[in-house]
């Protein structure tokens, strides 16, 4: 059995791993850029149904995806509740080139 050259210790180890995840973490957050607000998508995303619904229009060749979560999670034995919305519009578009 091969010996480790440097021996760690399992708090050591496990800074590493949290150091590991943390310089991955501010990597991305380097690379991701401040998007913009449209209101015309807010709007358009307030207006979802709630549930999951696709669409393939018959003029294009794409998919149209459109999709709303709501719930609302009231916190045990306090009557402090949280809303979760979460909604999507996406577009699958592919071709060959």
């Amino acid at each position: 059995m091969p010996l480790p050259l440097v021996p760690l210790a399992p708090a050591a180890v496990t800074a590493l791993k949290l150091g590991g995840v943390a310089l991955v973490t501010w990597l991305v957050a380097r690379r991701v850029q401040l998007a913009r607000i449209d209101q015309r998508a807010e709007d358009a995303l307030d207006d979802l149904p709630e549930g999951l619904a696709t669409a393939r229009p018959r003029d294009r060749e794409q998919v149209n995806a459109a999709g709303r979560f709501r719930r609302r999670i009231g916190l045990a034995g306090t009557d402090h509740a949280i809303e979760i919305d979460a909604a999507f519009l996406a577009r699958l578009r592919a071709r060959k080139l």
